[in-house]
């Protein structure tokens, strides 16, 4: 993470933990990551300098409100719109989650599936990892359709994929190599 990214997420750290809103927060700024990522108007907008200050603040504002964020998470959005820095506000994001997940003890597994997980899954994936990584286990799911079954699991460094179309992959290419 930058220098730039991370200061501004140990303030929002520490504001959050002051405020004792640290769960409140991770999930308004899980919930903006999405909508960064689902959004292409949100992402050009967000990197776009040629808007001003002022309307970024109103248009951030806008968007943390409808989200139902908590007014923490809003008066830091707006804070980094007001800075210029809305350029940064992913990067900001993850370093609080990472922040935040490194101060509990969790670690993080990105987990993609090819269709969403039920509760029972979630809760089955997630004591399977607790078990094998030996510690508190945090999901970050997402749906991914062309894997067209199973998951692919990574944690750390270590990545684990299970998903149909990677085996219908080395069938090929051992099918191939065969012939």
């Amino acid at each position: 993470m930058s220098g730039l990214a991370a200061r501004y997420a140990q303030a929002l750290l520490e504001l959050a933990d002051e405020k004792k809103k640290l769960d409140a927060v991770a999930e308004d700024l899980r919930g903006l990551q999405q909508l960064i990522a689902d959004s292409d108007d949100l992402r050009r907008f967000i990197r776009n300098p040629l808007y001003g200050r002022q309307r970024q603040v109103a248009a951030m504002k806008r968007v943390m409100d409808d989200a139902g964020a908590d007014p923490v998470t809003v008066n830091f959005v707006q804070l980094v719109a007001r800075n210029g820095r809305l350029f940064a506000l992913p990067e900001m994001a993850q370093a609080y989650l990472d922040e935040l997940a490194r101060r509990r003890g969790e670690i993080t597994a990105q987990v993609t599936v090819a269709r969403e997980l039920t509760d029972k899954q979630a809760q089955q994936l997630e004591e399977a990892l607790r078990q094998s990584v030996g510690g508190k286990v945090h999901l970050e799911t997402t749906v991914d359709r062309s894997l067209i079954g199973g998951m692919v699991v990574r944690v750390g460094s270590r990545m684990v994929d299970n998903s149909l179309r990677s085996k219908l992959n080395r069938l090929e290419h051992a099918l191939k190599g065969a012939g």
